[in-house]
């Protein structure tokens, strides 16, 4: 198991200072890419990577999913950004984590999460 931690990638906290990244609803565009247990992907990922991403199966495609529907807010000192759920209703698929990542700033990574254990769908 390589992927260890959820965690908000380093390369993003820099570019949200910079202005590189818009995830304010109109901003940019983002995805959802799902990965096996043998992905070496975590805080220190500063892009969209194929190794390990789960293979094409039903409506999962390789690069994954738009993400749609954005919002931000504030919760106490915590901000959040929050996308409309996905749904993969045909895929086979067995994932232990997913990368979300901005699709129309060259791939730059967001955030890393981990499921913990191997999440598998069979035909949705």
């Amino acid at each position: 198991m390589a992927i260890t931690t959820s965690a908000i990638t380093s390369s993003f906290k820099r570019q949200l200072l910079g202005g590189v990244q818009n995830i304010a609803s109109g901003g940019n565009a983002f995805k959802l890419a799902l990965y096996t247990d043998t992905a070496v992907i975590g805080p220190s990922l500063a892009s969209y990577t194929t190794t390990g991403e789960v293979g094409n199966s039903g409506d999962y495609a390789a690069k994954g999913k738009s993400l749609v529907g954005q919002t931000t807010s504030l919760s106490g000192t915590t901000a959040i950004a929050d996308f409309t759920d996905l749904s993969y209703l045909t895929a086979t698929i067995s994932a232990m984590g997913a990368l979300i990542y901005n699709s129309t700033a060259a791939n730059k990574s967001i955030a890393v999460l981990d499921f913990s254990t191997v999440k598998t769908s069979t035909a949705g």
